[in-house]
């Protein structure tokens, strides 16, 4: 197999001939909607990182297959030492500092390695053979070389109702059907990630489902463009300005993210591609597993994302001509400690994993929802900070049409000038790009995702809770005290 080029990437997904619903219309040429194609290019570059002319950078996106003996993309490895969890982080937070966005592929590397161990455990307890289903699905994906969506947040509907309480019983993904070869599915996933810039989609269940649940116990994969399958684009602040033919007020001029409500109408699963069918007890170790791989992740995009932002306001600081001012100095260090504490905790769950039964390995759960739980919080204060030493301007800048209009050209370049040396257009790429990230089309993946990915602050509080082992600190206290 060849590795593919971001270029041959786009080429395949462009085959898939993908159809969605894009404000208000029927877009079937998703690749060159201007909407759509910065997140695609986003997607591009995870894979011509693999041929980076730089060696160092070629390590952390290549490495030897465990399924398929062949080299492959990081972005579809199963982990096969904490040395590979570490580097998982490195590389996002490589693309994190390309692309200054979100590149989309963590999801569904996370979900594999959660259903390669689950899948594992269901087997050894109750002789199906998940395990090799997927092993041999796997393969196809690593071989191939594509971008698979995990799929796991439900609508929901009443959240204080179970999936068969709700007046609707598609607002959780269930099996409507069963047939020989197969099941029948319904429901919708929402908040997918690069949906329309994947090949397959993994669908996880998105609670710990309980016996009578059977039916909403569901695992599996489909291509992106099987039949019954359905996509609503999501809406990101300021959106319509990639419309615009000026893309000096996009912030971002190159990459975007993506997110997407994405609606199965009845589709048909093959059995040779269902990973979990009925068996509740194991649906909350396939959501716990995958939330913690995911959780890991952040530690990694966000801080490649955050060092992005910080550049950006050491930059905005020096043209203003305040970069020497301490208490400038100070918010920037304040930023970078903060951003560093992201990815330490993701080194940290990443160093400290372990072996799986199955033979991958699995991230410090205790330790990845500690990262996640401070990327709820950590983004919101860097992007505060930002705006702080950036200036009012990042609310009230003129537009970029403004800027190349003859008549308010002239006022534009004389009174938002600055330090000697900087080019009023320089000056506006820099505050467009603080600007995306911390009010505009970015913020959805730096803040929104950043709060409520991969389970909002109360999910990590209650894994946090379940992983501390609690009892065994007031054990040591009261063996150092001799209590009884």
């Amino acid at each position: 197999m060849t590795l593919k080029t971001g270029d041959e990437y786009k080429d395949s997904v462009k085959s898939l001939k993908l159809e969605a619903h894009v404000m208000g219309k029927k877009s079937d040429n998703l690749p060159e909607n201007p909407l759509v194609n910065p997140s695609m290019k986003a997607v591009a570059a995870t894979f011509d990182g693999a041929h980076s002319d730089n060696e160092e950078i070629r390590g952390l996106f290549r490495t030897r297959s465990s399924v398929c003996e062949a080299e492959v993309n990081r972005f579809a490895h199963l982990h096969q030492s904490t040395e590979d969890l570490v580097k998982k982080v490195l590389m996002q937070r490589y693309c994190g500092n390309l692309t200054g966005c979100c590149f989309q592929r963590c999801v569904g590397l996370d979900a594999a390695n959660a259903v390669f161990s689950t899948t594992y455990d269901v087997d050894q307890e109750y002789g199906t053979h998940y395990h090799q289903r997927f092993r041999d699905y796997w393969c196809k994906i690593q071989v191939d070389d594509l971008v698979v969506d995990g799929a796991m947040t439900d609508p929901k509907g009443d959240r204080s109702k179970r999936p068969g309480e709700q007046a609707d019983p598609d607002l959780y993904l269930r099996v409507v059907e069963k047939k020989n070869d197969g099941v029948v599915v319904r429901g919708a996933k929402l908040h997918q990630t690069g949906m329309l810039n994947s090949h397959e989609i993994i669908v996880m269940p998105t609670l710990n489902m309980r016996p009578g649940e059977e039916d909403w116990t569901i695992c599996f994969g489909v291509p992106t463009n099987a039949r019954g399958i359905r996509y609503i684009y999501g809406r990101q602040a300021s959106d319509t300005r990639k419309l615009e033919e000026l893309k000096l007020d996009v912030g971002n001029p190159i990459y975007g993210g993506q997110e997407v409500m994405t609606v199965f109408d009845d589709v048909f699963v093959p059995k040779e591609r269902i990973f979990l069918n009925g068996e509740v007890k194991y649906s909350g170790k396939l959501v716990e597993r995958f939330a913690a791989y995911h959780r890991q992740s952040y530690g990694g995009c966000k801080a490649g994302v955050g060092d992005v932002l910080i550049g950006a306001v050491a930059l905005i600081a020096r043209m203003h001509g305040i970069d020497r001012a301490s208490h400038v100095r100070d918010k920037i260090v304040e930023m970078i400690h903060l951003n560093e504490t992201l990815f330490s905790c993701g080194i940290a769950c990443s160093s400290m994993g372990y072996r799986t039964p199955a033979g991958n390995y699995e991230v410090d759960m205790l330790l990845a929802n500690v990262c996640k739980l401070n990327v709820t919080r950590f983004p919101y204060e860097i992007a505060r900070l930002a705006t702080d030493v950036a200036g009012g301007l990042l609310g009230t800048l003129p537009s970029a049409k403004d800027l190349e209009d003859p008549v308010t050209a002239p006022y534009i370049k004389k009174y938002l000038a600055t330090t000697e040396g900087v080019e009023v257009v320089d000056r506006f790429k820099v505050l467009r790009l603080i600007e995306n990230l911390v009010a505009g089309a970015g913020s959805v993946a730096y803040l929104i995702e950043s709060m409520h990915g991969a389970g909002s602050p109360m999910a990590q509080r209650i894994m946090i809770s379940r992983q501390a082992d609690l009892d065994g600190k007031i054990q040591k206290v009261k063996q150092l005290l001799n209590i009884n």
